[in-house]
């Protein structure tokens, strides 16, 4: 077994290198309200980009954070939409094509309140939206933001 550090994937390069595109980009944003209405448009957009299967299930994500918590902002994170609480990511969605994937990801950071014991999940594997999938993310980002 070699333990010899093999660096970052190029996927994993690339992540990086947008993740400091997008905050260079929200930098420069004028007023609060500018750079949340130009967050959103821009997570909007990179969905739009995506291949078919993630943009499908990325479109439902968006959707459904919406309307289940609406205190969180869209915002990009990493190249993928993001929702985030008084700055702190609390949820995402990884694309399966982003890193080559066999599933999409929706993801929750420490600052989502999914606490359930001492062992709790942190992310799911998407692989198509049902009515049941989409009654569980509705569930689980409302109770993220408490």
């Amino acid at each position: 077994m070699s333990t010899t550090y093999e660096g970052f994937t190029a996927e994993e390069k690339a992540a990086m290198k947008e993740h400091a595109q997008d905050m260079k980009k929200s930098a420069r944003r004028a007023s609060a309200a500018d750079k949340a209405a130009e967050a959103e448009q821009d997570v909007v957009a990179k969905i739009a980009e995506m291949p078919d299967e993630d943009r499908v299930l990325a479109e439902r994500v968006h959707a459904i954070v919406k309307a289940n918590a609406p205190a969180l902002a869209p915002k990009l994170w990493y190249g993928q939409p993001a929702y985030a609480l008084d700055g702190k990511i609390v949820c995402f969605f990884q694309a399966k094509a982003k890193f080559k994937t066999r599933y999409a990801t929706l993801g929750f950071n420490e600052a989502a309140q999914l606490d359930d014991g001492e062992m709790w999940a942190t992310a799911f594997a998407l692989t198509k939206m049902t009515a049941a999938v989409e009654k569980r993310i509705a569930a689980s980002v409302k109770q993220a933001v408490g």
